[in-house]
């Protein structure tokens, strides 16, 4: 493995996650359920993401950026719906520890499958496809972007960890529900257009 070529990925990838709409799931999902277990989830779709972008280099620029925007949009306008109704039911007790084993794979099972959907043709995605059909080294391409990803992902969980001194679970909530209802606009714009 190249070292250099994956510090160069890292670089690359990790300012281009930041403002990135699976840096708000993290932290959203970081801010209502145990750290850990969130992250275990994130980082396993990202893990898989990167294995993906690696593997099939430069044709996934070549999907229908129109049909991937549309589904980005239903799925956000579906997590905004789901945080406001989910609201009622799940208060600050997701904050416990309680349920051991099923509740991790709960937790992880939904974070893994929040960040594995809206991740497809994303920008940090079609970077790194880019960056392996570029440099011919998918191993150093894939741990300097697994690494940049799951760096962004673990700074918004704990961000959201943080928001909670601060502010209470029902109005991070509400804004997480507002934003992802903005970014389903965004998107459902951006496929028709």
């Amino acid at each position: 493995m190249d070292l250099v070529i994956a510090a160069t990925v890292f670089v690359l990838v990790f300012p281009a996650e930041l403002p990135d709409k699976t840096a708000l799931a993290s932290l959203v999902l970081g801010s209502r359920y145990r750290p850990a277990y969130v992250f275990a989830g994130v980082a396993a779709a990202f893990a898989i993401h990167a294995a993906l972008a690696v593997t099939a280099g430069s044709l996934l620029a070549l999907l229908p950026r129109r049909a991937v925007e549309a589904v980005v949009a239903v799925l956000f306008a579906f997590g905004a719906v789901w945080l406001l109704r989910g609201r009622r039911e799940h208060d600050e007790e997701h904050l416990s520890v309680r349920g051991g084993q099923a509740r991790f794979w709960r937790v992880a099972a939904t974070s893994f499958a929040v960040v594995f959907l809206a991740e497809f043709g994303d920008l940090t995605q079609i970077l790194t496809a880019g960056l392996a059909a570029r440099y011919h080294n998918p191993v150093a391409v894939g741990i300097g972007a697994v690494l940049a990803t799951c760096s962004v992902a673990a700074l918004a969980i704990m961000g959201g960890r943080s928001l909670l001194r601060f502010v209470s679970i029902t109005w991070v909530t509400r804004l997480a529900a507002a934003a992802m209802l903005v970014l389903a606009v965004i998107s459902l714009v951006s496929a028709i257009w």
